[in-house]
């Protein structure tokens, strides 16, 4: 009879089918096939916080099947993931099978390659219950805070709102982060820059210096407070001889980066590519389970790309070595094998990084088998891994001191003496090239000039920013990074601005408010923290699941109870102001409703009036008005931002409620009667559609330029990197961004 081997996902089914022989048949749980009910709690809380699992719909079928394969195989092999969920998911299957956990044999692998394989199925081992209770302990955890809490957030907010645990913590920074920016008073200082060369020297030598000392006393960021300050400084130095007092030169040595684990991989993707961390991780699953080659079978590209290690086999070690030797020259080369650390506490060591199966399959020559964005990410993947054994990068810092009078300014350069490991992965370094200049050397200025600054608030939270400060705090695991901010976007808590940074809405600073006031542990970080801490020790058999649970679940009830009781709606949702209704003479109150806070009468439902606030009373940029024209009243229309980003109102709401798509004013090429619209998915992405949707269908992920191809005539796009390029897949037109 033939072995039986289920994994959960279909892709890696196929790649792992092509490695065994035909007494194997692999086959897919696609995923979960037993998951807590959606209509209810699903916990018995009375009996120890057991779950009640149920097989769902869509997975019935499935199960089917793979009942009636169990029972005509001689063997059954559990081969999902290797992380606690995969653990999970193999359980669950030993359950519902009605296999016998002790001896159902599982087996583990961190890259689907055909050695590896042969290697798990050499040393299967038994499902560890220890793995499976962490899991379910998340599980049970989350979904009693979920639905215990978001009740709470109907009845007194609105309906529809939801807490989670990890989730509201990533929505209190990027609250607090916005409450700084509001709070931040700029600060004006200037500056005097001058741009020098040699006397004698071509425009093209000169260098910029700013002003740095006076009577050999470094200046500081505020000495010259206004502008006036600045102006008497430029009439002191403007016409003084200038020559080199100093020339400092510091040799510095950068060393390679670690291989990359899950936070990292999409720390960087988001920085040099863009790529959202769900759009990441989408990606290296696609890489891991296999891609097909050559038109052949599928072949795994990466190994496992849910890690918190920085761990490298010795393997691809070897591998990595032996092609910089090769290709690159002894050089590149160092003397003995690099090895990393993680400064995770929580990171499990026993994993691997994150790298491809093979340095020996280079990124260009499997290029054209891939799509472009799986290209650009493996390509990532490829070079950080090969260039962690590479040498040192040597980096000549130089500071140059130029007199002027009893002031001097100062001029920073810094020279690659030798790329190292730089020559295959490159990092953001911003280089000014200095010409060759020796002490004493006279110059001749170009222009000096004062420059107004204005210190600037703290940055609001990119993606990848949001990621490093959830890892540097402990909150969530490799697993939970995307989901987490894929969720908080979906629950319109935040949203990404132009920049693609996170500012929150409205109603994400009300439920952060009041999960802050009312349900402090739910929202602090240092006991989330604690509480993955208590998850992975649960994972590493050192503390039992139920426990935990009922430790953090008593008090929480107690709260949430007498919170029930003590907090009003009125409380949380209605604050007093001195404006009078004008058609009753009610007072009038600010509410929050689903698009932020408005007026209304105190003496709803008999009166009705509503109004808009001003934008110091909402805390709002103050309304934009535009030279469109409401098509229903005539009033002016007004920007404003909703949920899913900026759009057009009637600035005679809410007497008109007329919205418009704030569109480019490019024709949509489709049907040549609507405009291209920016608008935002569900999840904050921004994309180009025509404002006659859904009559309309046109739609583009770029934004338009407004020109036309010069091949085929379609729109062009910005494509990055200072590219624009053809909309259309089957044209490769690429020309330069002029701006």
């Amino acid at each position: 009879m033939k072995t039986l081997i289920i994994v959960e996902s279909p892709t890696k089914a196929k790649t792992i089918s092509k490695f065994l022989p035909k007494a194997y048949t692999v086959r897919s749980s696609k995923g979960h096939i037993r998951d807590l009910p959606k209509s209810k709690m699903g916990i018995d809380i009375e009996h120890g916080f057991l779950p009640q699992y149920e097989v769902p719909e869509k997975a019935r079928a499935t199960l089917a099947e793979l009942k009636e394969l169990t029972a005509n195989s001689g063997e059954v092999i559990l081969a999902t993931d290797e992380d606690r969920e995969g653990e999970a998911i193999a359980w669950h299957l030993s359950q519902a099978l009605g296999l016998d956990p002790a001896k159902t044999k599982r087996i583990v692998f961190h890259e689907i390659t055909k050695k590896a394989i042969e290697e798990a199925l050499k040393t299967p081992r038994v499902i560890y219950p220890h793995l499976v209770d962490a899991q379910q302990a998340r599980r049970v955890l989350d979904r009693l805070v979920g639905y215990e809490l978001s009740p709470f957030l109907w009845k007194k907010i609105r309906f529809g709102l939801s807490a989670g645990r990890v989730q509201s913590v990533a929505v209190r920074l990027v609250c607090e982060r916005e409450e700084e920016i509001r709070k931040f008073l700029p600060q004006e200082y200037w500056t005097v820059e001058g741009l020098f060369k040699k006397i004698g020297a071509t425009d093209e030598s000169a260098f910029p210096a700013l002003l740095h000392a006076k009577n050999g006393n470094k200046l500081d960021k505020f000495a010259i407070a206004t502008a006036k300050d600045a102006e008497a400084i430029l009439a002191e130095v403007k016409n003084k001889p200038h020559s080199i007092l100093k020339i400092e030169k510091k040799e510095t040595k950068k060393h390679p980066l670690p291989p990359f684990t899950t936070s990292t991989l999409q720390q960087e993707a988001s920085k040099k590519m863009g790529f959202s961390s769900k759009q990441t991780m989408k990606l290296a699953q696609q890489l891991y389970e296999g891609i097909k080659l050559d038109k052949g079978d599928p072949t795994g590209l990466i190994t496992y790309m849910r890690t918190d290690s920085v761990n490298l086999s010795r393997e691809i070690i070897d591998q990595s070595r032996s092609y910089i030797k090769s290709e690159l020259g002894d050089k590149y080369l160092p003397s003995e094998a690099l090895t990393y650390t993680t400064k995770s506490k929580s990171a499990q060591e026993a994993h691997e990084a994150i790298r491809p199966t093979s340095v020996e399959r280079t990124p260009e020559s499997i290029k054209d088998q891939l799509e472009p964005r799986q290209y650009k990410l493996y390509n990532l993947i490829w070079r950080r891994t090969v260039a962690t054994q590479m040498t040192d990068a040597v980096l000549a810092q130089t500071a140059v001191d130029i007199s002027a009078g009893v002031y001097s300014f100062r001029a920073n350069g810094v020279i690659l003496r030798f790329d190292g490991f730089l020559k295959i992965y490159k990092t953001m370094t911003k280089e000014s090239i200095l010409p060759e200049l020796e002490e004493g050397d006279k110059l001749s200025a170009n222009k000096i000039e004062p420059l107004q600054h204005f210190t600037e608030p703290p940055a609001r939270y990119s993606e990848a920013t949001l990621i490093k400060i959830l890892e540097e705090h402990g909150i969530g695991r490799p697993s939970t990074y995307a989901p987490t901010i894929d969720t908080i976007q979906a629950r319109g808590y935040v949203i990404k601005n132009e920049d693609k940074k996170f500012a929150p809405t409205e109603t994400g600073e009300l439920v952060n408010k009041v999960l802050v006031q009312h349900f402090p542990n739910i929202v602090d970080i240092e006991f989330t923290a604690k509480m993955e801490e208590d998850l992975d020790m649960i994972a590493e058999d050192k503390k039992s699941w139920q426990p935990l649970i009922n430790d953090f679940y008593q008090p929480f009830k107690q709260n949430l109870v007498q919170k029930d009781k003590t907090v009003s709606k009125k409380e949380l949702t209605e604050e007093a102001t001195d404006k009078v209704c004008p058609k009753c003479g009610s007072p009038m109150i600010k509410k929050i409703g689903k698009f932020g806070k408005f007026l209304a009468c105190s003496n709803y439902p008999e009166c009705k009036t509503t109004a808009e606030l001003s934008s110091e009373e909402s805390g709002r940029p103050p309304m934009e008005k535009t030279d469109k024209i409401c098509d229903k009243c005539g009033a002016p229309m007004a920007v404003k931002m909703g949920r899913y980003g900026k759009f057009l109102a009637c600035s005679a709401y809410p007497e008109c409620k007329n919205i418009m798509s704030i569109t480019t004013g490019i024709a949509c090429p489709k049907c040549g009667l609507g405009e291209i619209a920016e608008k935002r998915t569900k999840t904050g992405k921004i994309f180009y559609s025509c404002n006659k949707y859904p009559a309309c269908d046109f739609s583009l992920w770029n934004k338009p330029t407004g020109e036309k191809c010069p091949k085929c005539s379609s729109l062009i796009i910005l494509a990055g990197k200072g590219k624009n390029k053809c909309s259309s897949k089957e044209c490769d037109y690429e020309a330069t961004n002029p701006s």
